[in-house]
């Protein structure tokens, strides 16, 4: 069995953090599902921006769309749909197979919208329907705003993947929002069980750090928060309050690293997959990432629920002076920021190519 087999044995999903119409139409994605152990996957604006830019792949159905009048950003919604709908398609028997559990696709509600949460839940469900597919998580970013609007878009049942946190605190605010939707669902009366994960982003914690840690430190901060993380999540969901909720039908939120690239030219290629394996968890991961893990990647030590080993470097960072939650905190703001402005490039880029099909046509 090769090595995201065995990882996938040991309870951890493999998601791909990329998806391209090549991708589906040439059958890549099924082999990767087929060989590779894959049983979902995620996009968000900068994948779509790379594919569309990268391809003629959407051309036709861009010109198809503009001759019918629709504005840029519904042009993107229709060309994600149906790409998501096929990949959601593939991973269907696992969605099946596990009762929910596993096999999702991701699409992204609009960034402009990650400090309205009333605008952000109505889109939710909206893109949600369009969808037309059960395994289809629609992200929302973990900001303040945007945990209003996760814990009212579980309560419609709409499955939810929750994007741009940073930090366990950020974390358990995000935990604590998906939980209060399925006790206001249970109060209710409907079904408690509605899919979510909840996206902890690692390898841009070493990056925001890199040039201010000792070099014994340096590579080593985004698996301890990760691996804090992880032991707040088991805590999370092990208390009495979950455990009535269990007898609910409830399922508890998943989590899921992703950002889990790496980004240091000196480090492993397959550091944070490698450093990040967990049960009952999930690591959405670069092609490139995945390729390098499937080829000579390793399974070793799983994650436990003892934070004290992580915590004990986040002290030695601490002394080094850096302060992890001003820098969480930075990485969300500049998070939202980033995700708004690939959000714009997107935009951009769609209506370039509107204008490049009408001149040929």
């Amino acid at each position: 069995m090769n090595p995201t087999g065995l990882l996938h044995r040991a309870g951890q999903s493999l998601w791909l953090d990329n998806i391209t119409r090549d991708l589906l139409t040439s059958g890549t994605l099924e082999r990767y599902a087929r060989e590779l152990a894959v049983t979902g996957l995620t996009s968000n604006p900068t994948i779509y921006d790379r594919a569309i830019g990268g391809t003629s792949a959407y051309d036709k159905a861009i010109g198809a769309a503009a001759s019918r009048g629709t504005v840029a950003e519904e042009i993107f919604f229709g060309l994600a749909l149906d790409d998501l709908r096929e990949a959601a398609d593939i991973f269907r028997p696992v969605f099946d197979r596990t009762g929910g559990v596993d096999g999702y696709v991701s699409l992204e509600v609009s960034p402009v919208l990650a400090y309205d949460a009333t605008a952000t839940t109505l889109e939710a469900a909206r893109l949600h329907g369009l969808g037309m597919r059960p395994n289809l998580f629609i992200k929302i970013p973990g900001t303040a705003e945007g945990l209003r609007a996760i814990e009212d878009t579980i309560f419609a049942g709409v499955p939810v993947n929750v994007t741009l946190l940073f930090s366990a605190p950020q974390y358990l605010a995000c935990a604590e929002a998906y939980t209060r939707g399925i006790e206001r669902r249970v109060e209710a009366g409907l079904p408690a069980g509605v899919g979510s994960v909840a996206s902890i982003f690692i390898s841009r914690w070493d990056a925001a750090v890199a040039g201010s840690v000792p070099e014994d430190l340096r590579n080593r901060l985004g698996i301890a928060i990760g691996q804090t993380t992880y032991a707040e999540y088991c805590r999370f969901f092990s208390s009495d309050r979950w455990r009535r909720l269990l007898n609910e039908g409830a399922r508890p939120q998943r989590l899921l690293f992703a950002s889990t690239g790496t980004k240091d030219p000196a480090a492993s290629d397959v550091l944070y997959v490698e450093g990040l394996a967990a049960p009952y968890t999930v690591n959405t991961m670069p092609e490139e990432a995945l390729l390098a893990f499937a080829d000579h990647g390793r399974v070793g030590q799983l994650l436990t629920a003892d934070p004290a080993p992580a915590e004990a470097l986040m002290a030695r960072l601490a002394a080094a002076g850096v302060d992890v939650g001003a820098v969480g905190h930075d990485l969300q703001v500049k998070g939202a920021e980033s995700f708004v402005k690939s959000w714009g490039s997107l935009i951009g880029r769609i209506e370039s190519r509107v204008a490049q099909v009408a001149a040929a046509g």
